[in-house]
């Protein structure tokens, strides 16, 4: 039987609405989201956490944290767990974002590539697909919008996949796409859509967006040219970097490159990856 049900809306409400969390609630939290996807989530995000999860109390009907614990890890409730996973893990992104690995990507490795060869480019912590269709910028820009490369984004939040997907964004988002780039790979919106930015289905017919957990075996994926994994592993122990890392060294070609995000290293976490510069590497 649904938690909600048998229950004065009012009453379950408002419980949910005054009630605060325990450590022990908490720490179960914790516990489970380490479980589902890695993230050690330190005990200062416990604001965060409420701030996240209180609608949802108040949308099922339970009136503590220990109640939704206990329906979100129910084994008919997929959907209210994904949300709850969904709430947890998105992250902020832009386009562009730390442009010299987008520079890197051009100058030193798109610029060495065979004509006519298939490139493919995996963004793997992807969140709403700024980082996919940025690169699939980069790469129409080099190796033209005919060319013979995709770039797959994978992300655990189906919620932010979607929004990757339909590849459409507030004008407030764009900002750090170079002008030249807005012309030829962006369509402005009109009337109804007045204020948003359409990625071109030039680039969209290159790009594919698969839910991908990190924390868990991978799907048959690649292999690939590049891989970036940038700004995820601060949400990661050294142990879950390890092993996150080492599945996805498996899906890079040999002297293919990977790349992790400024504030990040794989200093002490893989020994096959040869570091070439800061945040940059490479399979030999």
């Amino acid at each position: 039987m649904n938690l909600a049900q048998g229950r004065n809306p009012a009453t379950a409400g408002g419980a949910a609405e005054a009630h605060t969390i325990t450590d022990a609630e908490f720490a179960r939290f914790q516990a489970l989201i380490f479980k589902i996807a890695g993230i050690s989530l330190g005990d200062a995000k416990k604001m965060l956490l409420t701030g996240r999860l209180a609608k949802r109390l108040k949308a099922r009907g339970v009136a503590s944290y220990t109640e939704y614990c206990k329906l979100v890890t129910a084994a008919h409730e997929t959907v209210e767990l994904q949300t709850m996973v969904d709430l947890l893990t998105t992250n902020e992104t832009y386009f562009f974002r730390e442009e010299k690995h987008f520079e890197f990507l051009d100058q030193a490795i798109l610029a060495r590539h065979p004509a006519g060869r298939p490139f493919n480019i995996w963004s793997a912590a992807c969140s709403s697909g700024e980082e996919v269709y940025t690169l699939a910028m980069v790469l129409a820009e080099r190796l033209g919008v005919n060319g013979n490369w995709t770039v797959t984004g994978s992300d655990i939040s189906q919620r932010v996949l979607a929004s990757a997907e339909g590849g459409l964004y507030p004008l407030s988002r764009t900002t750090g796409i170079p002008p030249e780039y807005l012309r030829k790979y962006c369509l402005k919106g009109v009337r109804s859509q007045e204020g948003t930015l359409l990625i071109d289905d030039t680039l969209r017919r290159h790009t594919r967006f698969l839910q991908v957990n990190l924390n868990q075996p991978l799907p048959e994926l690649g292999p690939f040219d590049v891989i970036f994994l940038r700004n995820v592993m601060i949400y990661f122990n050294a142990e879950t970097k390890r092993d996150v890392v080492a599945r996805l060294v498996q899906r890079l070609k040999p002297g293919g490159h990977f790349i992790v995000g400024h504030s990040e290293s794989l200093n002490g976490l893989n020994e096959t990856l040869r570091p070439l510069r800061p945040t940059i590497y490479i399979k030999p």
